[in-house]
């Protein structure tokens, strides 16, 4: 038989292994919503009529800065142009006005360009005008409901000498002449009806004090000069102290009981009172 050949052997280097590795998901940016919108005006003014600017001029400037290129974009509002950005528009221009009525515009979905310029572009979004968000409305308005709880649930507590003494800010000396129940209610609706206000007043030991010295001055206890300038003792009109220019006499009397001659004065009228 014939010899065979020996077979040759050939190394081959290890070869690598690719893993290959999925390209995470990039977050897509929120597109833009075709929905008819609402816009309202700030402030507490609704006025029957108000039209704000609809192009650029020396008196209202209507630009928008691009980040992108770095350059500012004049806007307007032309009523048969797709875009609000004067460089994107083409051929001649029909221009329109944007106007509010009873503090409010509803601008239907089909006018594309002119619910981009308020929305997006226009300057004084932000400062005279505001879009309507439905989200937006709800959190504001759950802000405010957690608010009213916390105020009604601090008043409903409170001590009537501290309810005596927050009414007195928004009633002033009505409030002597009220019953506890008629303190008691309106507490309650101070608390529900501002309850940022009622919260900070709560909080604010001064508020005690200033009420302290007006019900003593109403009894009769201590008196304030005509000038408005000096306490003194009612019985004696021994100078008790001199108010400090250009302050509420109340609050520097109540700033008084808090130093260390003061707190013995406190503690004298509050035996009389």
């Amino acid at each position: 038989m014939a010899k065979q050949a020996k077979a040759e052997t050939v190394e081959v280097a290890p070869q690598e292994v690719v893993t290959k590795v999925a390209t995470p998901k990039q977050p897509t940016k929120p597109s833009w919503e075709i929905r008819d919108r609402i816009y309202y005006l700030k402030g507490d003014k609704n006025p029957l009529t108000l039209t704000i600017p609809g192009k650029h001029t020396r008196k209202h400037a209507l630009l928008w800065f691009d980040e992108e290129s770095g350059k500012q974009r004049e806007i307007r509002y032309a009523t048969n142009q797709d875009s609000p950005l004067v460089d994107e528009q083409k051929g001649e221009v029909t221009m329109g006005h944007i106007i509010f009525r009873d503090g409010t515009l509803h601008v239907k979905k089909n006018l594309q360009n002119l619910q981009k310029l308020l929305s997006l572009y226009h300057p004084l979004r932000g400062k005279i005008y505001e879009e309507f968000s439905a989200v937006e409305e709800a959190e504001d308005d759950l802000d405010i409901l957690d608010l009213q709880i916390d105020a009604l649930n601090a008043a409903r507590g409170m001590d009537i000498d501290w309810a005596e003494a927050i009414l007195r800010v928004e009633k002033g000396s009505a409030v002597a002449s009220m019953s506890s129940k008629e303190l008691r209610r309106d507490l309650l609706l101070f608390a529900k009806n501002n309850p940022s206000l009622f919260l900070d007043l709560a909080k604010d030991d001064n508020v005690q004090l200033r009420n302290f010295a007006i019900r003593a001055s109403e009894a009769g206890i201590i008196k304030l000069s005509g000038d408005q300038r000096t306490f003194t003792w009612g019985t004696n009109n021994r100078k008790l102290m001199n108010v400090p220019f250009d302050e509420n006499p109340f609050s520097a009397f109540a700033a008084f009981l808090k130093t260390d001659e003061g707190v013995e004065i406190y503690k004298s009228i509050d035996k009389k009172l």
